[in-house]
C-alpha cells in the first residue's frame, strides 16, 4: 500500500507530531517525559517505547507530552493520561483526534481538562497532505 493511503487508513496508529506544533507546545510546558515513542520520533530526552509500554508506567512528576497510537487502544490512553494528569507535580498535554462522540471524551476529557481544538488540520510526521480528520490538544493536571 502506497504511504500516502496508509496514511489515510486505519492501517496506521502512528501519526507523527509536527515538530513546530511541538516547540510550541514545549515552550508553554518544557516537557520532560513521551509515553508514546521510538528511538527515531521521540520529543523528550525521557521517552518510553511499545516495548516499555508507556501504559504500565509510571509519570508522576513528570511535565508529559503524549501522541499515543489512534487505534483501538486511544480509550486506554485517554484514561491513563486523565490518571496520571490527577497526581502530585504532573501535568499530561495529550494531542489525539477531536472525537467529541466517543465515550472516552465524555468520560475522561469533557470537564475533566482543559481542551484546545486545533484550527485548520495538522500535517504529520512531514506528510504533503493534512490529516483526515480534526485535531485537539488535552491538558489534564491537578490544580
Amino acid at each position: 500500500m502506497p504511504y500516502g493511503k496508509v496514511m489515510f487508513s486505519s492501517a496506521n496508529e502512528v501519526w507523527e507530531t509536527p515538530q513546530d506544533f511541538f516547540d510550541k507546545l514545549n515552550e508553554e510546558f518544557n516537557f520532560t517525559l513521551d509515553p508514546c515513542a521510538n528511538d527515531e520520533n521521540h520529543k523528550c530526552e525521557k521517552y518510553f517505547t511499545k516495548e516499555d509500554d508507556g501504559l504500565a508506567q509510571d509519570w508522576e512528576g513528570h511535565r508529559v507530552f503524549c501522541n499515543p497510537p489512534y487505534g483501538r487502544k486511544l480509550k486506554n490512553w485517554v484514561r491513563k493520561c486523565y490518571e496520571e494528569g490527577q497526581k502530585p507535580n504532573t501535568i499530561v498535554v495529550m494531542l489525539i483526534p477531536a472525537r467529541t462522540d466517543t465515550s472516552f471524551f465524555h468520560d475522561y476529557i469533557y470537564h475533566h481538562a482543559e481542551i484546545r481544538f486545533v484550527r485548520g488540520r495538522l500535517k504529520f510526521g512531514g506528510c504533503e497532505d493534512p490529516a483526515p480528520f480534526p485535531s485537539m490538544v488535552v491538558i489534564f493536571r491537578n490544580d
